[in-house]
């Protein structure tokens, strides 16, 4: 299961369902948090019920599938569940299930159409998008790995195709050797 955070200029993403393409049972779920999260008056009308009933997903047939956009995220109280909805409308009639599909992950049903979904302890789950950068990489000063990518530098810039990707390529492999090259300082890879 994967969640991504906000869609900052992403425009909307659905919500997306994979199944195995021999036997259709579900085998991944990509979940999209809404920007913002709904007020604490919409939160407070998520139910707790019907309880979660432990199952899965098996598709009718062979393809994935994408869900509607949520569009809002209501947050309990010390956010121990996060549950996102297609729109707090839904709220206005009582949910039919909870199906579990993976641990701590439930779809939302209402007249027989996923209407949200709900994840319990998100801390678990979540993580931002980027990660801090190691203060102390390994540097692997391989000499068949270096001479590999030298050999790769010489070919793109005989390339004369596509030259603004090759150029990109050249500019991160410039970067590696440079980077990663065990010579005197100052050298020109």
């Amino acid at each position: 299961m994967t969640l991504s955070a906000a869609r900052s200029g992403w425009g909307d993403d659905p919500d997306e369902l994979r199944f195995d393409q021999a036997d259709r049972e579900l085998v991944g779920a990509g979940f999209r948090l809404p920007y913002e999260s709904a007020s604490a008056e919409g939160c407070a009308r998520v139910p707790a019920t019907p309880p979660v009933q432990p199952g899965g997903l098996r598709a009718d047939e062979t393809r994935d599938f994408r869900l509607e956009v949520t569009t809002e995220l209501c947050r309990a109280p010390g956010d121990t569940v996060l549950t996102c909805l297609r729109d707090l409308d839904v709220l206005d009639e009582p949910l039919e299930a909870r199906i579990g599909i993976a641990p701590d992950v439930a779809l939302l049903i209402q007249h027989d159409t996923i209407v949200g979904w709900s994840l319990t302890d998100p801390a678990r789950y979540l993580t931002t998008g980027f990660a801090a950068p190691d203060p102390n990489p390994l540097k692997n000063r391989n000499p068949a790995t270096l001479g590999r990518l030298r050999a790769l530098d010489r070919a793109l810039r005989n390339q004369h195709e596509d030259r603004h990707r090759a150029d990109a390529l050249l500019a991160l492999i410039g970067k590696l050797v440079e980077d990663y090259a065990d010579r005197p300082a100052g050298q020109k890879p």
